[in-house]
This record gives structure tokens, C-alpha cells and sequence, in this order.
């Protein structure tokens, strides 16, 4: 077989026996994780699950989210651990220290700029990691998310608080 036939031959890709291969990794550490104690031979299951596993449902994942600047994205994943961390101090305060009612519950619905399914699917799950707010709602037609705050003043203020907080940055990732 000389040069042309053999530069014609499918190449092994790694993307085919891995196609997650985050997946792949994390099905190895859970599985490691969940036994009492450390083997070869569990090691081999848990590397045996991290490429079946996955190879066997690639099919049913859709294709991953086009972001534009994974630098942004980890800025974007900091800046949420940080609200998460000072909001959990706030909402503490509130149910300890605020009488019930005095409490400002209230009902906010955010028109989406958005119009990638991740995008949106981020937002959404920013805003219910965060506490004291819980996104409840897609609409119908994708364009606004209806959402629980827990104390909130201004209902206006909360949308564009959490637009200008987070979708904008999401915009900036997803495009």
C-alpha cells in the first residue's frame, strides 16, 4: 500500500472514543469516588464506564454551545460564585433578622435579549443558584423569564439589575 492509499484510510479519532471527554473524566471520579476503597481493577471499571458510557449516548447530545470567549465565561463563573457567596450572608440576614411582613416577595418578569438555548439556560440557572431569587417560568415564545425574588423593592429595578448583572455578560459569551 503505497502513500495515496494509506492517506485515504480513516484516521482513529479521538473525538470517537471520547466524544465527552469531560464526561468521560467525571464518570471515572464519581466512579472512584463512590467505592470504599481504591483497586486496579476498579480503576478499570470506572475507565471502562468513562468510554462506554459516553459512546453510547453521543448520539443524544446536541452540539456543543458556540462561546465566543472562554475568558470571559471563567470571569462570568466568578463573578457568580462571588454573588452566590454574598447573597447566601444577605438572605441569612433577611430570614433572621426581618419580620416576615416586611419582606418585599414579589413576582418579576425579565424580557430576554437572549437567543441561544445555553444562554438562556445559564441565565436561568444563575438567577435560581443565586439565592433568594428562583427562576420559575420560560414563556411560551422564549422572550421573558418570570422569576420569584425574595426581596426585591422595585420590580423594574430587579429585571434590569439582574439584565445588566448577568445577561449582558451571557451575551458576550453565547453571542
Amino acid at each position: 500500500m503505497g502513500r495515496d492509499a494509506s492517506a485515504a484510510l480513516p484516521r482513529p479519532s479521538r473525538r470517537r472514543w471520547l466524544p465527552h471527554p469531560v464526561l468521560s473524566a467525571a464518570l471515572v471520579l464519581f466512579w472512584l469516588l463512590l467505592q470504599n476503597e481504591f483497586s486496579v481493577g476498579q480503576l478499570l471499571v470506572g475507565l471502562a464506564l468513562g468510554v462506554v458510557v459516553p459512546r453510547l449516548t453521543a448520539m443524544l447530545w446536541p452540539a456543543p454551545p458556540r462561546i465566543l470567549s472562554y475568558r470571559k465565561a471563567l470571569a462570568y463563573v466568578l463573578l457568580v460564585a462571588w454573588d452566590i457567596a454574598i447573597a447566601n450572608v444577605a438572605v441569612a440576614r433577611l430570614v433572621l433578622f426581618r419580620p416576615l411582613p416586611e419582606l418585599r416577595m414579589r413576582w418579576v418578569r425579565v424580557p430576554l435579549d437572549l437567543d441561544a438555548p445555553e444562554a438562556i439556560a445559564a441565565f436561568a440557572a444563575t438567577i435560581t443558584l443565586t439565592p433568594g431569587t428562583v427562576s420559575c417560568e420560560l414563556s411560551v415564545d422564549g422572550r421573558s423569564l418570570l422569576v420569584h425574588c425574595l426581596d426585591a423593592g422595585d420590580a423594574d429595578e430587579a429585571a434590569n439589575d439582574m439584565k445588566r448583572r448577568y445577561e449582558a455578560r451571557l451575551k458576550e459569551i453565547f453571542g
